[in-house]
């Protein structure tokens, strides 16, 4: 039985749109298998890029620190009890922090007790030599009175036997040579009573320049302002920051800094393979992790000569400073900052991405598309960055370039660079292999065709996967 037309007219309709999506959409796949994203080569100015995270800092700051001479005072080890907020601005003279005193009081005591003790011990000295040299004094005396009998019996004895007056003379003698040893036995006693003096009277000086020592520094547990200003707390050698709690030592007494944020710096970590490109007066393009729309400029002013071991670092790096041109008020030390270190620039080079080079062993070369032809063309390369390679021979301003291999290769024909003694063009059906080729990067000195790639530069060559 046949169907009504207006019936059949909506079978078709259906049946049309049903066909027609689908035949575009096998369209579209057969398309889209058989195209490749291309790019133009372009000239313009070409920079070799190292690109690192730092911190800011002030060039120039003012250091708050705990009490000077702490080490004569013995105190080694001082705990920070209180301290203000980082960031608060302080006039000169303000309190800024506040060090236990538990261990300073016991060493003032200890102190207080051996300068007692030192007072008591010179006291007592006076009072012996006191006591020794008046004896000696009443010695001399009574030998003096001794001696002046002696001498009235002489005299006496002048008219005895010899015997008599030969014994009388020698009482005499006896008598004189006994004063004058005690005379010298009283200078020697003189002589040492002052020097024992002189020992116990250094002990109390000393334990008196020690009392003094201790309490100047214990005055000096509460740490005021030097000068107007922010505070910053200053790191220890872990990284942390010092803050309630943290010790303070003599050999590292500051606790905190007053920066000078006219001049700000940002200190930064560079690896030890990329730390050879960047030189003193590389300029510099910084942002900061908190405003990435602010822009700065700078240069390089320092890169350390000998690598440290960074903590939750593997590899050693250097320590590079960059001096920010502008004076920014906004600035803040201890903000994140991307800097980008130019080590290299070429003005005017062409250039194209990483991913549109290939290799056939040693030679490099891309897919250029020329109308609506695909050529395996050969160039020669110079200079890279992370993104692009510059290239110096094989290719001019705008030419179109394949960014990965094709699919189909077969009758792709290969064009050789003038005196390149490359091999003869493959022929219709060729599968030759390709990969991406080894370009090399540049230390700024040359043409960068000696140095081995950074490791930014190998992620990028990696990104050019081996193809077929």
């Amino acid at each position: 039985m046949p169907l009504p037309r207006s019936r059949l007219a909506i079978i078709v309709a259906a049946g049309a749109l049903v066909v027609i999506p689908a035949s575009w959409l096998l369209a579209r796949d057969r398309n889209e298998k058989g195209t490749s994203i291309t790019t133009r080569a372009r000239k313009g100015q070409f920079r070799v890029l190292v690109t690192t995270a730092g911190e800011l800092r002030a060039k120039k700051f003012v250091q708050i620190q705990g009490p000077p001479n702490a080490q004569q005072a013995d105190a080694f080890q001082m705990k920070i009890s209180s301290i203000v907020p980082e960031g608060t601005i302080v006039k000169e003279g303000d309190v800024v922090a506040e060090l236990d005193r538990s261990t300073i009081a016991a060493k003032l005591a200890e102190v207080q007790l051996a300068l007692t003790k030192a007072e008591a011990q010179l006291e007592q000295a006076m009072l012996d030599s006191a006591l020794n040299l008046s004896k000696a004094r009443e010695d001399m005396k009574t030998m003096e009175l001794s001696l002046e009998e002696k001498r009235i019996a002489k005299e006496q004895a002048i008219y005895e036997a010899p015997s008599v007056r030969r014994q009388a003379e020698i009482d005499y003698e006896k008598a004189q040579r006994a004063l004058a040893q005690a005379k010298t036995d009283y200078k020697t006693k003189t002589e040492q009573a002052q020097a024992k003096m002189r020992e116990v009277g250094a002990d109390v000086t000393r334990s008196r320049n020690k009392l003094s020592i201790v309490e100047t520094v214990m005055k000096g547990f509460t740490i005021h302002a030097p000068a107007g200003g922010m505070v910053i707390y200053v790191k220890e050698w872990n990284g942390r920051k010092k803050t309630t709690g943290s010790q303070v030592s003599p050999w590292d007494p500051t606790v905190a800094t007053l920066p000078d944020l006219t001049q700000m710096e940002s200190i930064t970590y560079i690896n030890e393979i990329d730390v050879r490109k960047v030189g003193v007066g590389n300029p510099v393009s910084l942002t900061l992790d908190s405003d990435p729309t602010k822009r700065l400029t700078g240069k390089v002013t320092s890169v350390a000569n000998v690598g440290e071991q960074r903590p939750n670092a593997d590899a050693k790096v250097f320590e590079v400073k960059i001096l920010v041109d502008q004076p920014d008020t906004t600035l803040r030390p201890g903000m994140t900052t991307s800097s980008a270190i130019e080590t290299y620039a070429i003005p005017n080079a062409l250039s194209i991405p990483l991913e549109a080079v290939m290799s056939e062993g040693d030679t490099p070369f891309v897919f250029r598309k020329n109308g609506s032809r695909i050529v395996r063309q050969e160039v020669e390369t110079g200079a890279m960055n992370d993104n692009e390679v510059v290239i110096v021979r094989g290719l001019e301003e705008n030419a179109e370039v394949l960014l990965s291999s094709p699919s189909d290769k077969q009758g792709i024909a290969t064009v050789r660079l003038p005196g390149s003694g490359g091999k003869p063009e493959p022929g219709p059906g060729d599968t030759t292999r390709s990969r991406s080729v080894p370009v090399k990067p540049t230390d700024g000195k040359g043409d960068g065709r000696d140095l081995p790639a950074s490791p930014a530069a190998a992620d990028g060559r990696a990104g050019a996967a081996i193809r077929r």
